[in-house]
């Protein structure tokens, strides 16, 4: 956990304001269809900042953040790669290329986009579904 969580000021100084404005669309499209717990976190060695979805303990996904730059990272198990495979062909070629490039883990198949691109927004809905059905009606 941070001692501080960063503002929009701190914010926008570290990511510059056109990506502070991807930050808040994906955000605000994550929050209309899930109701989660958000935790900020120090990003690591790679990230200034990790701003995770979490509920009952499982994560659904993670925005981060350093210097003009701006990640999202989902998680598919094994289950969620399956159905991922499954409707493979619904997604975009960038999507599918992230998903390809990406190493999989003892606990899945780690899924980083970045830079974030808003046209994939649409696409990141359906794979946050993979993992859970939004909770917001």
């Amino acid at each position: 956990m941070l001692d501080k969580m960063p503002n929009m000021d701190d914010m926008t100084a570290l990511i510059g304001q056109s990506l502070y404005d991807v930050w808040q669309k994906l955000c605000a499209a994550i929050d209309e269809k899930y109701d989660m717990d958000r935790i900020w976190n120090s990003g690591g060695k790679a990230w200034t900042y990790e701003y995770k979805y979490r509920r009952d303990g499982k994560t659904l996904c993670a925005l981060y953040a350093r210097e003009n730059c701006v990640g999202f990272m989902v998680i598919l198990g094994k289950d969620e790669r399956a159905k991922f495979e499954s409707g493979r062909s619904e997604y975009s070629e960038s999507v599918q290329k992230v998903y390809d490039d990406s190493k999989t883990y003892h606990d899945g198949k780690w899924l980083m986009f970045e830079p974030v691109d808003t046209s994939l927004f649409s696409d990141f809905m359906r794979l946050l579904a993979i993992k859970r059905s939004p909770n917001r009606k």
